[in-house]
This record gives C-alpha cells, sequence and structure tokens, in this order.
C-alpha cells in the first residue's frame, strides 16, 4: 500500500535493493486501488488500523501487527484518519521460502527493530555486501517465526452467502438467525451451514462476531465509545459485547490497544486461546472521518 505521497505501486519493484522499508505517516481517509507488486510485502502497523482486501478476504491489522502479502497477490488498503506505517519490500527470491498465503502476523521488537533498519531513506552507507546478506538472513527467520493473528474475514463465492455475508457487512447490526437469513437467500439452515463451513473453515456465529470484531478494531482506534459500538453492532448490552470481544482476542476493547505493546511472549500466550479456526465505503473527500467504517468494498 502507498499512501498518495508517496511512490506508485508499480515504483517499488524498481528500487534496486533486495529488501528495503518505506516508512509512512500520514491522516488519510480514503482507500488504494487494487495492484500488486513483484516484490513481496510486509505492511507493519506501528500506529492506527489498517483495514486490507487481498487473497478473497478482508484483513484487519492494528498496531504492532502486519499483514503479509506474497509476490502477486492483488490488494487494496483503507485507512480512516492517523495512520504510521512501515512497509517492507523483500525480493520475491528472497522471500520464496516463506508463507506463499497471506496472513496477520504480531511483530516483535526485534523484528521491529529489523523492519526499521532497512529503511529506504537510511541506506545501509555503512554495512558492507556480506554484513547486509546476514542481516537479511536473520529478518527472514524472523519472518517465519513470527506469531501468526487470528483477525481474518474469509469471503466465500457461493452466491446465497455472498448475498448474506454482503448485507451483513452493509448492516452489521443485524441480528437475524441462520434460519432467518435462510429464508432471504433461499437455502435452508443445513445447506447454509455446510456452505460457511466449506467457503469459510468458520461456522456462521464466528464469521459474524470476526466481522464485528474487525469493525469494532477500527473505531476504537478512532476513539469511539465501547458502549456506541456495541449498541451499532446489535448488542443487547455492552457486557455482552465486552464478552464476545474478550473470548476472540483475550482483553477486552478497552485494553486492547495498551496490550498490543505487550512482551511477545505475553501476547503469544494471550492469544492462544484463538487458534481454534484458520487462520460502508469511506468518501475519498471526507473531511472529518466516518462515523461507522465497514470493510472495503470489493474489487
Amino acid at each position: 500500500m502507498e499512501f498518495p505521497h508517496k511512490s506508485g505501486a508499480a515504483e517499488v519493484d524498481y528500487i534496486p535493493r533486495p529488501v528495503f522499508s518505506l516508512i509512512t505517516e500520514t491522516t488519510f481517509v480514503g482507500e488504494t486501488e487494487s495492484h500488486r507488486h513483484n516484490k513481496a510485502q510486509l505492511m507493519y502497523v506501528i500506529g492506527g488500523v489498517l483495514t486490507v482486501q487481498a487473497a478473497g478476504g478482508i484483513w484487519t491489522v492494528p498496531p504492532h501487527c502486519a499483514l503479509w502479502i506474497p509476490s502477486g497477490v492483488f490488494h487494496a488498503g483503507r485507512v480512516a484518519g492517523h495512520i504510521k506505517i512501515g512497509s517492507l519490500y523483500i525480493d520475491p527470491a528472497l522471500a520464496a521460502p516463506l508463507d506463499q498465503n497471506c496472513g496477520i502476523l504480531f511483530v516483535q521488537p526485534f523484528l521491529r527493530e529489523l523492519i526499521l533498519r532497512f529503511d529506504s531513506e537510511t541506506p545501509l552507507a555503512n554495512m558492507d555486501r556480506e554484513r547486509e546478506t546476514r542481516l537479511i538472513s536473520v529478518l527472514l527467520d524472523e519472518l517465519d517465526a513470527a506469531p501468526p493473528e487470528p483477525i481474518h474475514l474469509p469471503m466465500p463465492n457461493d452466491r446465497r452467502l455472498r448475498r448474506l455475508t454482503e448485507s451483513m457487512i452493509e448492516n452489521p447490526g443485524l441480528r437475524f438467525t441462520i434460519d432467518e437469513w435462510g429464508a432471504r437467500v433461499g437455502a435452508s439452515n443445513r445447506t447454509l451451514s455446510r456452505l460457511f463451513q466449506r467457503e469459510t473453515r468458520m461456522s456462521f456465529i464466528r464469521w459474524r462476531q470476526q466481522l464485528h470484531i474487525g469493525l469494532a478494531l477500527q473505531r476504537l482506534a478512532q476513539g469511539e465509545q465501547v458502549t456506541n459500538i456495541a449498541g451499532d453492532l446489535g448488542y443487547e448490552s455492552v457486557s455482552a459485547f465486552i464478552s464476545m470481544f474478550r473470548r476472540m482476542l483475550g482483553t477486552t476493547p478497552a485494553r486492547y490497544f495498551d496490550d498490543a505493546g505487550a512482551s511477545g511472549l505475553e501476547r503469544g500466550d494471550r492469544k492462544m486461546i484463538v487458534r481454534d479456526w484458520d487462520g460502508g465505503d469511506i468518501p475519498r473527500n471526507a473531511a472529518n472521518g466516518p462515523a461507522n467504517v465497514i470493510p472495503l468494498r470489493r474489487p
């Protein structure tokens, strides 16, 4: 992802360095065009929240996490407010041994320092080629070992599920049961349940919770009150929303961004409880930011 004042999407492929990063800090409301790079990319969110549509799903990337995007994968990003990102680019030959699927990683302090060390605006003038090669090797090892984060909303292909999920994205506060949705899209409860598991590897309830988690993180990052978020997402009480949030992410909404600065070991332990599954558009000229942020529209 490149913001308007940074290099174009294609230009990064022509920078003659095997590994480099671009550090961007901006206040930006809008979304990029869908694009891809020949280089693999790691989008590390230093501050703010980023939403990316890529590889058949929607990814919400909170602070201290990063989205891994393999070489050649189309993606589009959206931001609603202030954000600071370190985009790390890696030659596809070097990235070939790494995971070839998109995924969110928790960035531990050592990996963070490596990303910053390769900042394109601070050339490795005092580093010889052998030392740079060793540093790249360490970086690749750290990327391979980085803990995954299960903040992903897979999008189905079945037309009935598409209609259902797109309606839920447009109106996240709807609390229809799967039977009620079945009556609206022309499928039985059993059929929809089977399709959800087959196409998203999640149950209907888990998919809806994952949608709500992504929306909540976006709005929490903008400083919105938990009470308002819970109400807009259709929860009968704030405590019910907090209970769901804690069950999914291991902490409360009020503490999530504070806990994001925890050590890698603490973070990894806290997240293990959710490792049991695979893991409204914003006007470009908006001046005051949206009242409610919804995931990216499909390209």
